[in-house]
């Protein structure tokens, strides 16, 4: 990873849907650990963007990704999914688990 991605001081506000629950996002932390960090516990298994155990849809914002290629398909990505074990936050986001849909 990038030095300058890895010194990101920047910080933005995640909430999960379908509640209210919202944490602190650090850019330079992934979704998942950043709500793990919080005590938010987030469906997640292998944490390296491959098992989708933490599949989740994203309703507003934007992220980046830790590896080149998270196990989603093309048109998964294009339809909004996200894997928060290996997304970091570009902005203030909003996402649903898969599973609470």
């Amino acid at each position: 990873m990038p030095a300058d991605i890895l010194d990101d001081n920047r910080e933005f506000k995640a909430q999960v849907l379908p509640g209210q629950v919202c944490f602190a996002a650090p850019a330079s932390l992934s979704l998942l650990e950043s709500a793990l960090l919080d005590g938010i516990s987030l469906p997640s298994s292998c944490r390296n963007g491959t098992c989708r155990a933490c599949m989740s849809k994203l309703h507003a914002g934007s992220v980046r990704y830790r590896i080149e290629w998270p196990g989603l398909s093309l048109d998964e990505k294009d339809d909004g999914y996200i894997l928060p074990c290996v997304a970091c936050p570009t902005s203030d986001v909003v996402f649903e688990p898969v599973g609470t849909t």
